[in-house]
């Protein structure tokens, strides 16, 4: 932009040299794509607006899924190709027994599994996922990572099953997000509101991808940080950019009662990513973007 009279600032924060596989610095990522008719509309739009969609990722788990719905879930994302990750379901704030969670000092408490019997009920989820073809689930609790990954090197989960760290899991600097890294984590969701310079440290102490919210929804904090994506690939890289959407209900659990709203949702955060990505070609036209199919997703084999 200096033909205007002004340039842009590099904020004193330094440039990631780090890389997915194929060499690029940056995916996209369309979130809560809740069903098989919301994959298909978010697929058509990203087709119409030609925004690259690299992985798509649900909150409601396979567990409000039909065993048709996960396989058509599946089967459409091998064929486009595109990573599939599902939510690994239930947790603490789902189920009856946990008040705390629902206490305004406690909401932290939902997105943990409660006791042994939630801990099985989730790794079971994780299970039926796998057993449907799916190769990426979203996890939000230590223990749950930790023992998923163990199952995964002891053979009773697929060797390339992924972990995609929730934005849920809420850990916040750079020695707790490695923590996550060494016990198995393969992507991971930082806070909706982490700085420049918080992206940057998390950045130079681990080497997975990080998922960053380019736009949250109103109950992560309702950012739309558009203006920065330039900035955010160039520290972060290799990233994931995640297109949320502000202004927006909350539609977990989700089902097809919803159908009207999580499809009208969906083409909308399509819509978003094409703004997001035109604001990165203007601000920085050097990007590297994968081409798809991408080296390293964790494409469903349905």
């Amino acid at each position: 932009m200096v033909e205007r009279g002004y340039a842009r600032s590099d904020h004193g924060v330094p440039e990631s040299t780090k890389r997915f596989p194929d060499g690029a610095q940056c995916r996209v990522e369309i979130p809560s794509t809740e069903g098989p008719d919301v994959l298909d509309a978010v697929l058509e739009e990203a087709d119409a607006r030609g925004v690259p969609v690299h992985r798509v990722s649900q909150g409601s788990g396979a567990l409000l899924l039909t065993d048709a719905e996960l396989e058509r879930m599946a089967t459409t994302s091998a064929r486009r190709p595109v990573e599939l990750s599902l939510f690994a379901r239930p947790l603490a704030g789902w189920g009856a027994a946990s008040a705390a969670s629902h206490a305004p000092g406690g909401a932290a408490l939902g997105a943990q599994a409660r006791g042994t019997e939630q801990l099985v009920h989730v790794l079971e989820d994780i299970a039926r996922a796998v057993d449907a073809g799916v190769r990426s689930v979203l996890v939000t609790d230590l223990g749950v990572l930790e023992t998923a990954a163990a199952l995964r090197t002891a053979g009773k989960f697929p060797a390339d099953l992924q972990f995609k760290i929730s934005v849920q899991m809420g850990l916040s600097n750079p020695a707790a997000i490695r923590l996550a890294e060494r016990l198995g984590a393969d992507t991971y969701n930082v806070p909706t509101d982490m700085t420049l310079g918080e992206l940057a440290a998390v950045r130079a102490a681990v080497d997975i991808p990080l998922d960053v919210y380019i736009e949250s929804p109103n109950d992560l904090g309702g950012f739309v940080r558009h203006a920065e994506i330039a900035d955010i690939v160039r520290v972060a890289a290799p990233v994931y950019l995640k297109f949320g959407l502000a202004n927006t209900p909350v539609i977990y659990p989700s089902g097809t009662h919803l159908d009207a709203v999580t499809i009208a949702l969906g083409r909308e955060r399509v819509r978003r990513a094409q703004i997001g990505l035109e604001r990165l070609h203007r601000d920085m036209p050097e990007a590297v973007m994968s081409a798809i199919p991408a080296a390293g997703l964790a494409l469903p084999s349905p």
